[in-house]
């Protein structure tokens, strides 16, 4: 009994987040700090759970690991937010606007709708983005630090080579028109699930919710170190209904996570990685 309510965690943190931006009075929900305060505050409770519900000893948070994720979660809200709405969703905002593009069935659409459009929609992009970086190497030379990481923990998806983190942050969601809510619901409630996809938590959510959502067994197989092959699967971030679709789903779990010889990258490291073949290059002639 008390398994099947931890299994069910991941669902009503989700549903939780939903019902907070669809229903919470206007006060709280479209305050400055209302997206920030939500994304974060479901970093610190699926981080908390790893402290009651642990799922494998050899992930156990350490003071090292958490200084270092705490230092990209804010990297990714201050530095990779203000570049992809500047660089990116502002223009598309402004094209949206010279271009007449409008989704007026989408605006008219019940408010549930209208998130999990959000959410599909934003992750269909982030599918290809990620499935591309597994199979071409420039791509995968930016992405691959995320692979060294030797334990998953609930900020772990934060974590990676700032190209990368950028390159995965981008969307067409710009141009399409929903209510605010219902955006905040979709950004903080995929980014909820992909908490629990990095997550050390004992959850392994109802079968209804696998086959639409990523879960800490599909992504932990994503992960794995014992055969990249096995990593060129289960590319979603949140949405796993898009690996089904396109035939990268893989069922299966991983406890041993990893790439190469498994040596965990400092920040530095991480940063520099893109330019690993080069500066090998140079060493070696030198």
């Amino acid at each position: 009994m008390k398994q099947s309510l931890i299994n069910l965690l991941p669902p009503a943190t989700v549903a939780a987040i939903w019902a907070f931006w669809g229903v919470a009075p206007a006060a709280w929900t479209q305050g400055p700090w209302a997206i920030i305060a939500v994304g974060l505050g479901t970093l610190a409770f699926v981080q908390l759970l790893e402290l009651v519900f642990e799922r494998h000893e050899g992930w156990r948070i350490n003071g090292r690991e958490l200084l270092t994720d705490v230092f990209y979660v804010a990297f990714g809200y201050g530095v990779i937010g203000f570049l992809s709405d500047t660089l990116v969703n502002g223009p598309l905002g402004e094209l949206k606007e010279a271009w007449g593009i409008g989704t007026p069935w989408l605006a008219a659409s019940p408010f549930l709708v209208q998130v999990l459009v959000v959410m599909f929609v934003f992750e269909f992009g982030q599918y290809w983005m990620h499935r591309a970086m597994h199979n071409w190497t420039p791509l995968w030379l930016t992405h691959a630090p995320h692979h060294h990481i030797t334990q998953l923990n609930a900020m772990k998806g934060f974590i990676g080579n700032p190209i990368e983190l950028f390159l995965i942050s981008l969307g067409i969601t710009a141009l399409l028109d929903v209510n605010l809510n219902a955006l905040f619901a979709a950004i903080t409630a995929g980014g909820a699930i992909a908490t629990y996809a990095h997550a050390n938590v004992r959850a392994d959510p109802p079968i209804w919710y696998g086959y639409f959502f990523t879960t800490i067994r599909n992504h932990s197989l994503h992960h794995t170190a014992l055969s990249y092959e096995d990593t060129r699967c289960n590319y979603g971030n949140s949405v796993i209904f898009w690996d089904r679709v396109f035939g990268t789903y893989k069922e299966g779990e991983s406890e041993v996570v990893g790439q190469d010889d498994r040596k965990r990258l400092s920040i530095k490291e991480q940063w520099l990685f893109p330019l690993r073949p080069w500066l090998e290059k140079r060493k070696t002639a030198a």
